[in-house]
Order: C-alpha cells, then structure tokens, then sequence
C-alpha cells in the first residue's frame, strides 16, 4: 500500500503553518518514537500481520481526516511506516508534530509500538558540470518530476530522490556518483562504526554532525547524514 494521502494539507490547517525548527520538533516527538530525517519525521510500527496493520491504518486515516492533515503511510506484512510534513510549505510545522502524537497513541491503543532503528532516507546524489544539461535524460529515464532545480522525485514516493551537486572542474580520480543516507541522529555513532567495521573509509568529518563522507574499499563513496548542524536545526 503506497501513501494514504498526499499533497493537499490546506483546509482547517492553515492556521498552523509557521516552519517549526528541526531540533524543536525532534525534541517534540522523540519520546514518542519518531525521528526527523530531512524534512519529514518518521515512524515504524511492527505489527506482525497484514491485518493488524490495516487495522493500524485505519486509526491513522481517521486521525489525519480529523486533522486535516495528512501522512505517506506504506503498509506492508510486517509493519507500518508512516512519514510526516507539511506538504504545503515543504518542511514541517505543528501539524507534523500533534499528528504524530495522535498516531503513536494509536499504535500504543492497539498494544504496539513504534520503532526507530531501521529508520533511513537514501537520496542518490549525482556531481555535475552542467546540471541542466544531465537533469532532463535522468527524469526520462527514471520518469521522475523536476522539484526545483536540481531535484527530481518519483511521482509515486516509492524510489529514491536524486539530486544533482554542482561541480566547479571535473574530478576524473573519484566517482560522480554517491548515496546519502540520512539516518536518525541517536543511532549515527553505531551505524558509522557499523560501515567502518565492513571495510569503509572515513574520508571526512568536516561537517559532521551534518554528513560523514565514506568509501567502500573500490573508493565508491556514500555519506551518512543527520538533521543535526544545519540550517533548519
């Protein structure tokens, strides 16, 4: 099951629409189990059945009419993920963060629990001389929508963003190609010692907390990124 609901979070919202800071929302809702990873906060909920999981999904849309305001909701066997912005303004505000507490309580009614651990955000990142000239072949082959100027989304919120990071000279000794995987920022430490065990590279920390930037032992990097450090923290 793809997103419950989408874009238009107008309506009986509007009052609430100031960007909240992303520490403050973290603080809000962490002790209730969800994380913020770019501009989105997150959840997973095991449920162990299909059934209970639909079960669990029809809380959540009747809280989100009730609302107003609606998450991206995937159902799957296992468990339920759900994710959480304010579409309207493209980061997240109040709405975000009472929903999600709405909805933790939701799942603690039906005797569940969310989790955090496996929670991640993986963007594809690709360095470019000339973005307008590479962006349209990567949005036919993938059929992704342009968001801005150098982003493109999947339509159906399913595939990785990918986004497209001006070069000033070509770098012929190193990849143009990378991952960021944004993961909570309480869990970093542990997943960074985790990819350091498995043979990776740290080849900076300059702007950690923000990103790590790693290699595999071939050199193809990736970084590992928080919300922590940047502008909107």
């Amino acid at each position: 099951m793809g997103p419950l609901a989408s874009r238009g979070d107008l309506g009986h919202a509007e009052v609430m629409t100031e960007t909240m800071r992303h520490g403050v929302a973290q603080e809000a809702v962490g002790a209730a189990g969800w994380r913020v990873l770019l501009s989105e906060i997150h959840t997973y909920v095991p449920t162990g059945s299909y059934t209970r999981g639909l079960e669990l999904v029809n809380d959540i849309a009747r809280l989100a009419e009730d609302a107003g305001h609606h998450p991206d909701v995937t159902l799957r066997y296992a468990g339920v993920h759900v994710r959480l912005t304010s579409h309207d303004i493209g980061d997240l505000t109040q709405r975000d963060v009472d929903l999600a507490l709405a909805i933790t309580a939701a799942v603690r009614a039906r005797g569940l629990e969310t989790r955090i651990e496996q929670l991640a955000v993986t963007e594809i990142a690709i360095d470019a001389l000339d973005i307008p000239g590479v962006l349209p072949f990567w949005q036919a082959a993938l059929r992704y929508q342009a968001d801005g100027y150098d982003t493109l989304v999947d339509p159906l919120g399913l595939g990785p963003s990918v986004w497209f990071q001006q070069m000033d000279a070509p770098r012929p000794e190193r990849s143009t190609f990378h991952l960021d995987v944004t993961v909570p920022h309480d869990l970093v430490a542990d997943r960074l010692a985790a990819v350091l065990r498995a043979g990776g590279t740290l080849l900076s920390d300059e702007r950690a907390p923000a990103f790590w930037v790693l290699a595999d032992p071939e050199g193809n990097e990736a970084c590992l990124c928080t919300w922590q450090d940047r502008s909107t923290a």
